[in-house]
């Protein structure tokens, strides 16, 4: 009898979330950690913001152009492959510059998305 509590979960039996038309993700909540998948269309834009949760954002297929700091003058480009770490409270912003699929690790936990206050994603 097995004693684990892991939880086995396949993406695709999990629901997706359409934030707005160019916009789609499913994600999993642990107790320290949440992880997301991203599908985003070319033109997203995720708008400006900031969150207590440090950031791994793992770019699956596509590219996105990331503006970082207050005033989003760091530009980093993130292509296939390629991971970006952003550290908690650094404001930023993304455009998929291509149809890109992403994976967002996120620790601690997002609670604005457990509480559906992340309203700066459903625009």
């Amino acid at each position: 009898m097995p004693t684990s509590k892991t939880t086995h979960i396949r993406w695709n039996d999990h629901p997706a979330e359409r934030l707005n038309d160019k916009l789609e993700r499913r994600y999993l909540t642990g107790e320290h950690i949440t992880l997301a998948r991203f599908h985003l269309s070319k033109g997203c834009l995720v708008p400006r913001h900031e969150h207590e949760s440090e950031q791994f954002t793992y770019v699956l297929e596509g590219r996105l152009r990331f503006k970082l700091g207050a005033d989003g003058g760091e530009v980093v480009e993130v292509a296939g492959g390629e991971v970006l770490l952003l550290p908690s409270h650094l404001p930023h912003s993304a455009e998929a510059l291509e149809d890109s699929i992403v994976c967002d690790a996120f620790g601690p936990i997002r609670e604005d998305w457990l509480k559906k206050t992340d309203d700066y994603l459903r625009r």
